[in-house]
């Protein structure tokens, strides 16, 4: 049975990808440090939640431990979404932008290259403020990962 990994710090789409993998039979396990509250989601029938410490990618490192080929990740994590591409699963990010093997690495580039500026003083945009359009845009694009895992 494939598994939908939720990347659950600071998710706004958990109870959106809980549903759609619930609809399609899939198991789901959320993913935190110790300071995120999972309960509200775990009262449901199929939901894990695993609880990480405080460590920087230690909810990443769970996930990648955890992870099988042909699961789905949701994160907003390019770091975290390379090892999930890595291990043959698929990686969907909370605007519903999935990521892809051909153009993984230079994502990863682009993100060294502004954490390299950030550290040296400059600035980079952060994101925009996240809109009922970017959840519509997530939910469709969930749903298409899940159902047509071999096209992405």
């Amino acid at each position: 049975m494939r598994t939908l990994f939720i990347d659950a710090d600071a998710c706004p789409v958990t109870r959106e990808a809980i549903s759609i993998a619930r609809s399609h039979g899939m198991e789901v396990v959320l993913v935190a440090n110790g300071t995120q509250s999972l309960e509200r989601y775990t009262s449901r029938n199929g939901v894990e939640a695993i609880q990480v410490s405080g460590g920087r990618d230690a909810a990443d490192f769970v996930i990648i431990e955890h992870l099988q080929p042909g699961d789905v990740c949701v994160t907003q994590d390019t770091g975290l979404a390379a090892m999930v591409l890595g291990r043959g699963a698929g990686a969907i990010g909370v605007r519903g932008r999935i990521f892809h093997l051909a153009t993984i690495d230079a994502e990863m580039e682009v993100r060294h290259a502004e954490q390299k500026l950030r550290r040296a003083g400059g600035r980079t945009g952060g994101p925009s403020k996240f809109t009922e359009e970017d959840r519509e845009h997530f939910v469709d694009r969930l749903e298409m990962l899940i159902t047509n895992p071999g096209r992405f």
